[in-house]
């Protein structure tokens, strides 16, 4: 019999950590390979872990809600089986994936002869071999100060390179320089996300102070460097999370709940999840794309007149009609007639990506924050597809289901702020997005229509673009052209 132990597994692309939100089973019971065992939520959605031997709990590690990075073991389970002597030791070697350099370097010379075979358990089977999960030590450079590396006498003598560095490495056409401007063989050392953060951000790894343990750059180092390039503004904290871009809308969804103590003039309440990084990527968004916002009246009757006819069609029998199918629909039409709205800015080579697809966002308020989803190519779909679309994109958003790879790679969004009652908002950017459309209330005022007064269906939109691809000219045009469409729906069929 052995213990063996289960860690946090990276169950979304390039997320770090995971909360713990319900246990399944407890220390005694036995499980199966494949069981699921906990209900973990990211920062994209919640997700269900199974675990991929069989046995005994023999223990939890952590109680439910608390947040674990990936790579820490979370359930250790008594299982049966030769070679149970070398899990415990592999354990060990791989107890964290915060552990330092040295220490990584250190551990690996204890561990058996067969370790560098064996297999660490992820999310579904068994993926990457425990030894690509170690970070390389941080090479010597002349004239680097040398206490970054505390346990180098433990480690063994050929892993230390030799004191003179031979001419910079060059890693896909770059050689690497610190920030005193002196040429190293060694990539700065990061975590994949941090390096996506540092290039939409335009900052440079090479010219970052770290502050991780063994000379890692980590997300606080890149937003103290992208703040101070933002000078004499008072740094912020501006991450922007990669993986997956997280939701930004103008109503967001109150603070849960909390009961408050008898008396208590404060509550405090842990942000973390979802509502965590929808934070950090409004403010990521806000301070490096620059926001222009332009507003529109208009009179929506013929929209709405239309959506109770499609409604009745027999041949949409079934599929879910309401305005915002329509009003997608528009910005689709006026993105075939604006197609330089469509595109994205990339800070590290200086161009502007001009997209031949439409990856449609939707704005979903979900019990746990505001994703945004989006519908793939809905630019190809027809009016029954892209209700369909729409129809499923929300009710697995609801449900908490939302996969990452349906958050990433939209390229505009609408938020629908009209559902709270609200007239319209300055919406912010979805990150890496170049637009975003506030569609405010539907309400029944009165208009002047055909030189009378009289009442109407009006509503408010709300364009947010990034001026750097859009200026105000085609920002206006796009804006118009959506308000066009629904002002005289007839359009979908003579502009398409």
């Amino acid at each position: 019999m052995t213990i063996r132990e289960f860690k946090m597994p990276d169950v979304g692309e390039g997320l770090t950590e995971a909360e713990i939100l319900k246990w399944y089973v407890q220390p005694g019971d036995t499980v199966t390979d494949g069981q699921v065992v906990c209900e973990v939520e990211t920062a994209k959605a919640a997700v269900e872990l199974p675990i991929p031997f069989d046995g005994v709990v023999h223990a939890l590690i952590f109680e439910e809600g608390v947040t674990v990075d990936v790579g820490q073991v979370i359930i250790s389970v008594q299982t049966g089986g030769a070679g149970g002597a070398e899990e415990p030791a592999a354990a060990g070697v791989q107890a964290s994936a915060e552990v330092t350099e040295a220490a990584a370097v250190a551990a690996a010379p204890a561990a058996p002869a067969e370790e560098p075979a064996a297999r660490q358990p992820v999310l579904v089977g068994y993926g990457v071999s425990q030894s690509s999960t170690k970070r390389r030590p941080r090479k010597a450079v002349a004239g680097a100060p040398v206490a970054a590396a505390p346990a180098a006498p433990v480690a063994p003598a050929p892993v230390v390179p030799a004191p003179a560095v031979p001419a910079p490495a060059v890693q896909n056409g770059t050689a690497y320089a610190n920030g005193n401007g002196v040429a190293t063989a060694e990539r700065p050392l990061a975590k994949p996300p941090v390096r996506k953060l540092a290039k939409d951000l335009g900052i440079d790894l090479a010219s970052v102070v770290p502050t991780g343990d063994g000379g890692v750059v980590t997300r606080e180092d890149v937003h103290a460097a992208a703040a101070a390039a933002l000078a004499p503004q008072t740094p912020v904290q501006v991450p922007a999370p990669a993986a997956a871009p997280a939701p930004v809308q103008a109503a967001a969804e109150p603070v849960p709940a909390v009961a408050a103590a008898p008396g208590a003039r404060e509550t405090r309440i842990p942000v973390k999840g979802v509502r965590k990084v929808t934070a950090q990527a409004m403010v990521g968004s806000a301070f490096t794309a620059p926001h222009v916002t332009e507003f529109i009246t208009l009179d929506v009757t013929r929209t709405m007149k239309l959506v109770q006819e499609l409604k009745d069609d027999p041949d949409l029998a079934g599929l879910r009609i309401n305005p915002l199918l329509l009003i997608a629909k528009a910005v689709l039409v006026a993105i075939r007639r604006n197609p330089d709205v469509n595109a994205s800015w990339d800070e590290a080579a200086q161009e502007i990506v001009l997209k031949h697809y439409v990856n449609l966002g939707i704005a979903a308020a979900t019990p746990r924050g505001l994703i945004v989803p989006n519908i793939k190519d809905a630019h190809a779909k027809t009016l029954a597809e892209l209700s369909t679309s729409l129809s499923d994109l929300v009710g697995t958003a609801r449900e908490g289901k939302t996969s990452p790879a349906d958050m990433q790679n939209g390229t505009i969004t609408i938020t629908n702020v009209g559902v709270f009652g609200v007239d319209t908002g300055t919406p912010i950017l979805n990150p890496g997005e170049s637009a975003i459309l506030a569609v405010g209330a539907i309400k029944l005022q009165p208009w002047v229509h055909k030189g009378k007064v009289k009442p109407r269906q009006v509503t408010t939109l709300a364009l947010s673009f990034d001026h750097r691809l859009i200026d105000g000219e085609l920002g206006s045009k796009f804006l118009a052209d959506i308000a066009a469409v629904l002002e005289h729906p007839r359009r979908l069929v003579t502009w398409s």
